[in-house]
């Protein structure tokens, strides 16, 4: 999944107008601008698409993370990751929306897929560890398809 279509995805399971969607980005350190977020929103073969760099979506899940849970007690922003996974995409959503296993398994399975609780686990490991599981396109897909309905971003 590209970056792009995890912003359009997220925006549509959360029900985000756009200036709650501009909200998010300054809140995660990296302001927007309307231009920039109605090209984020395009799709690749639309006039006017602009490719959503990895700090610019974790900006967006950082927001997201500040104002559903608060700033950080240092009040700093979280250290930026050297590369944005789709591991760390599932685990900033967990933090943001306070899920817990059984949350974030009712939404995979109403995406569409079964995860077991060890599998889940394995999945919000740190890369390198013993039980380490990469999170998958499908997983992410299925993750975000089932948000819908089940959460809503309020300010």
């Amino acid at each position: 999944m590209t970056n792009n279509d995890i912003l359009r995805r997220l925006r549509y399971a959360l029900n985000l107008p756009d200036g709650l969607a501009l909200k998010l980005f300054s809140l995660g350190g990296k302001p927007a601008h309307e231009t920039e977020l109605a090209g984020w929103l395009k799709k690749e073969e639309d006039k006017g698409y602009l490719a959503c760099r990895d700090e610019t979506l974790a900006a967006f899940l950082d927001g997201l993370v500040t104002l559903k849970r608060g700033p950080r007690p240092t009040g700093s922003p979280p250290p930026l990751a050297e590369r944005l996974t789709n591991n760390l995409i599932l685990k900033k959503l967990r933090i943001a929306l306070a899920w817990q296993e059984d949350d974030v398994l009712a939404a995979l399975s109403a995406g569409g897929m079964t995860v077991s609780k060890n599998e889940l686990t394995a999945l919000f490991r740190k890369a390198g560890q013993k039980n380490f599981k990469p999170c998958g396109d499908q997983l992410l897909r299925a993750f975000l398809t089932g948000m819908v309905g089940k959460t809503t971003a309020e300010e």
